[in-house]
């Protein structure tokens, strides 16, 4: 069902700011994996699914027409795969945090995922581009099943760094608070948090922070209940070699995490971790969206 899209006006009657949610929600048919809820308020939306793995994993690519974040704006976007279903969501274009107002309004983003039980989710948005004087709060959590499975991961590129954007006139202005939890039956396995402020701009150029680095990204993949293959471990280091990359496995889940000046090499590299990643914990091989080679 497709709601009205109607702008939602903050305090200040020449400032709209957009609250928009969407609902996904996939389950498994006699035709395979179906999109069987699609609600959203707002500019918000999905394309019809796209099946080229066959019938059995739906591709999504989900939609925000405007672009990007203003001042005000709240996204949530909730996405249930259903027992036994296989849903992969990415994006067509990078998102953009832009410039906040003088209202000092938040702009936010919550991505709620479920995954039932034999279920398996796939969130591999495109990059997230921080303006500078942007106010961000990125948020998403994911609830597992039994036996389930996930591979999520986030790129941010903190400014324009083609257009020489610097980080340290970046951090002077900007904030950004984002963070990933991951439970199990209630029980948190996971939070990763990351908290840039004024207050703390000296992590842009820490060696145990951003080391100067304008992109970061993060990938993270599990529960292996029974290990990851020695072989693909290295065949991860390795790929991590030559840069400023590396991985790990804490209890059971994977991480890969990147930090460079591209946000196009961070997404090749995320990438390439996923092709070796996926046959280990989903059983299929990796197979890109089409829209990633428009």
């Amino acid at each position: 069902m497709n709601h009205p899209v109607q702008p939602l006006l903050s305090a200040q009657a020449d400032a709209p700011y957009w609250n928009a949610q969407l609902q996904l929600s996939t389950r498994q048919t006699e035709r395979g994996t179906r999109l069987v809820q699609c609600e959203h308020n707002g500019p918000l939306y999905v394309q019809k699914p796209f099946y080229p793995e066959g019938p059995d994993c739906a591709h999504l690519y989900l939609l925000h027409p405007p672009g990007g974040m203003v001042s005000g704006d709240f996204l949530t976007i909730n996405v249930s795969a259903g027992e036994n279903s296989h849903v992969l969501v990415t994006t067509p274009g990078a998102g953009r945090v832009y410039r906040a107002r003088a209202d000092g309004l938040l702009q936010q983003q919550k991505v709620q995922l479920r995954v039932d039980n034999n279920a398996a989710l796939e969130w591999m948005p495109l990059e997230t581009i921080l303006f500078p004087s942007s106010r961000a709060q990125l948020e998403t959590e994911v609830h597992l099943g039994e036996n389930s499975r996930y591979i999520g991961w986030d790129i941010v590129s903190l400014g324009l760094p083609a257009n020489g954007s610097r980080l340290d006139d970046l951090g002077q202005h900007t904030t950004l608070k984002q963070g990933l939890r991951i439970y199990y039956k209630q029980q948190l396995l996971l939070n990763e948090r990351l908290s840039l402020h004024p207050g703390n701009s000296e992590l842009l150029n820490a060696a145990a922070g951003f080391r100067g680095m304008p992109v970061h990204g993060l990938l993270v993949a599990g529960p292996f209940t029974q290990g990851f293959c020695e072989q693909a471990l290295e065949k991860l280091q390795e790929l991590c070699a030559d840069q400023l990359a590396g991985v790990s496995l804490n209890g059971q889940f994977l991480s890969v995490r990147y930090l460079g000046t591209c946000s196009e090499q961070a997404r090749l590299l995320l990438s390439d971790a996923w092709a070796i990643i996926r046959p280990q914990l989903m059983q299929r091989p990796a197979c890109a969206p089409r829209i990633w080679a428009t």
